[in-house]
């Protein structure tokens, strides 16, 4: 974390954060290469051509490699038939090489995003996409989480320690982000509201939090002035903005980061914050299952 003498608030500096994360996930997967002749190993698959899903699938391919882990790629056209696609991932689930399976979304209009993801096995969903694990987060229990919300408790937990009795705010209702997000803040002892477009006056509501965390895709929706003085502020959101008149785009977040900043006591840049975080907890969360399939104890600092 540095701080910021301009905006008088601390940037939370996910490159950082991310980047002592992967050395713990390399760690971890050194002691189980050396002591139990385990590598951990990550299949991801990629359906279709989307630039973005291509970018990010190179990155988890690379960071993957470079932790010392197994990197399994599956790349199927965009005409790919659903039966194909769950074949595959039959496949993968009997692969005792394969301890986590991620299907790079979105996927094409023809495949059933639901089924798709609730055919892996539970055991081996390190996105925490299935219902299995979605149900087992919600009624705390032992689950995969997912990678996003996973990162920004991280995130958390660094700048703050301790959450308990912390007021947070979850503007968003998503099934990969808000509502995963809201039940690890639960977890930690947070009162916690969750908040999205229909709320009520939904300045006054941000107002109230210690803890903001914005992830409803719309870039800037969130103005400093919504911002409580102190507060700390995770932007999950990366919005890309053509600016007016041509020339190159950019990316922001959610909040409005120039007047947020001015009030906050702690705020995550776009980029730079949470996107990070994102792949280096998918590749913890790899070796999380491959930890539990092998019956060993869970690596610590890698789990929520």
């Amino acid at each position: 974390m540095t701080s910021d003498i301009e905006t008088g608030s601390k940037l939370i500096d996910g490159k950082a954060i991310a980047a002592t994360l992967r050395a713990r996930v390399a760690e971890h997967v050194a002691r189980l290469r050396d002591t139990y002749g385990i590598t951990p190993g990550l299949a991801v698959v990629l359906v279709g051509e989307d630039p973005a899903s291509q970018v990010y699938v190179r990155n988890k391919n690379r960071q993957t490699k470079e932790a010392g882990m197994a990197s399994f790629e599956y790349r199927l056209t965009e005409d790919t038939q659903e039966q194909e696609l769950l074949d595959l991932i039959g496949r993968l689930n009997a692969d005792q090489a394969v301890h986590g399976i991620l299907v790079q979304l979105p996927l094409p209009a023809h495949l059933n995003a639901d089924l798709v993801i609730n055919a892996i096995d539970p055991a081996k969903d390190v996105d925490g996409f299935h219902i299995s694990n979605v149900g087992l987060l919600a009624t705390g229990q032992k689950a995969m989480v997912p990678c996003t919300p996973l990162g920004c408790l991280m995130l958390l937990r660094d700048h703050l320690g301790d959450l308990a009795g912390k007021e947070a705010v979850v503007v968003g209702r998503s099934n990969i982000v808000g509502k995963p997000m809201a039940q690890l803040l639960l977890r930690e002892s947070c009162t916690v509201t969750v908040a999205h477009s229909r709320t009520r006056d939904l300045g006054e509501v941000c107002r109230r939090a210690d803890i903001l965390v914005a992830a409803v895709g719309r870039p800037a929706m969130v103005p400093g002035e919504w911002v409580k003085p102190g507060a700390t502020v995770i932007d999950v959101g990366i919005n890309r903005v053509e600016p007016e008149g041509g020339g190159k785009a950019r990316l922001v977040g959610d909040v409005d980061f120039d007047s947020a900043a001015q009030v906050a006591g702690a705020i995550t840049p776009v980029p730079g914050g949470v996107g990070p975080m994102t792949i280096a907890c998918l590749l913890a969360n790899t070796v999380t299952a491959a930890c539990r399939a092998a019956g060993l104890p869970e690596p610590e600092g890698l789990t929520a």
